[in-house]
């Protein structure tokens, strides 16, 4: 893969079982997806990032490439039912339709392919890479079934400790925090990185888990009930520069909760093929 090309890759039925499986010294690296060019954000894994203690330590980018795939003998035609992850069916909805097949989501990609392959389900084709049928035995029906040509997956790399940040070659940072409620609170924590000309490459929000409500009391108009936020954010500037030093200083005097979550080296290199997400 990618991300490291001379591993020996451990699948996961879960995400947090990557998670688990970097904690538990049975892996030294998790690859997890963070977010599509099309699908957004993949929400369970932001809230996996606050849960464990895990570090950043890299991202990769891959093109998408979907196939659809059956068991050897099998037509396209023949396939009733389609199985895959639910960001994959969704990636590829004007293929599936002109097929009339029915979708049904699964945790992966790969898993799909491996239950195909497990139960000899001659009517079930599954949306999953080359790669996977090579893996699992089964032939490709149509490649390159995704609607979007220009398709691209952010993955993060993680690691149970964190990596030195360096000035010598672009890095980015990922942090989350939360603030106090008031006006114009948000837009005084986002000035403490344009004062600094510190350029934000993503800000995601999540309601907060232990307490997503927060009930306001008005004499006058009643009870209101707003959601408390978690913010993530990816920032261009490493940890060893002091204007991301400062920035997070400045951020302090708002945030009632501050993480770093990692700084990493920018993945500069050509966007690469396949992923199967």
């Amino acid at each position: 893969m990618k991300a490291y090309p001379n591993c020996e890759a451990v699948p996961c039925e879960q995400f947090e079982g990557a998670f688990q499986a970097v904690e538990l010294w049975l892996v030294d690296r998790a690859v997890l997806p963070i977010e599509n060019s099309l699908g957004g954000s993949i929400h369970r894994n932001y809230d996996l990032l606050l849960r464990h203690r895990l570090h950043i330590v890299g991202e990769v980018q891959l093109a998408v490439h979907h196939c659809l795939l059956g068991l050897p003998g099998v037509r396209k035609e023949e396939i009733k039912r389609v199985i895959s992850h639910r960001q994959a069916l969704s990636q590829c909805e004007g293929t599936l339709t002109k097929l009339g097949v029915i979708r049904e989501a699964v945790d992966d990609t790969a898993g799909a392919a491996q239950f195909i392959a497990q139960n000899n389900l001659y009517d079930t084709g599954a949306v999953a890479s080359a790669r996977a049928a090579e893996i699992y035995g089964l032939h490709i029906l149509a490649d390159g079934i995704q609607d979007d040509a220009n398709n691209v997956t952010r993955f993060l790399m993680l690691a149970r400790d964190p990596i030195i940040p360096r000035n010598d070659r672009p890095f980015k940072t990922s942090i989350m925090f939360t603030l106090e409620e008031g006006p114009g609170v948000l837009f005084k924590a986002l000035a403490a990185f344009s004062l600094r000309n510190i350029n934000l490459t993503k800000i995601e929000s999540r309601p907060q888990r232990k307490r997503p409500l927060r009930v306001v009391d008005d004499c006058n108009n009643g009870v209101a009930k707003y959601f408390d936020y978690l913010f993530y954010i990816d920032f261009e500037a490493s940890m060893a520069d002091s204007r991301a030093q400062n920035a997070l200083g400045h951020l302090q005097e708002f945030a009632t909760f501050l993480r770093v979550l990692g700084s990493y080296p920018i993945d500069m290199s050509p966007i690469g093929h396949p992923a199967g997400l």
